[in-house]
């Protein structure tokens, strides 16, 4: 599985957009299985908050299906 860190910018459902910190967005869909439910993703898109996600590639699909998310620390500079 990969790991992915960024902001969560943009929520609808059980999707969701990830600004990484090289400035590209990525689209995120909630996996079925996954260790968070949609509910829980618009604060984490009003706080702007960093997270980082543990997903795999979509079949058949433009985005990729995350299976965590999880708070992360800020980037040490």
């Amino acid at each position: 599985m990969r790991i992915m860190e960024g902001v969560v910018t943009i929520v609808q459902e059980g999707r969701f957009q990830l600004t990484d910190d090289g400035g590209v967005s990525h689209l995120f869909l909630l996996s079925h299985d996954a260790a968070a439910e949609p509910e829980q993703l618009p604060p984490l898109q009003r706080r702007q908050a960093r997270v980082r996600v543990s997903y795999t590639p979509a079949r058949n699909l433009i985005g990729l299906v995350a299976h965590a998310v999880e708070l992360a620390e800020l980037p040490v500079p």
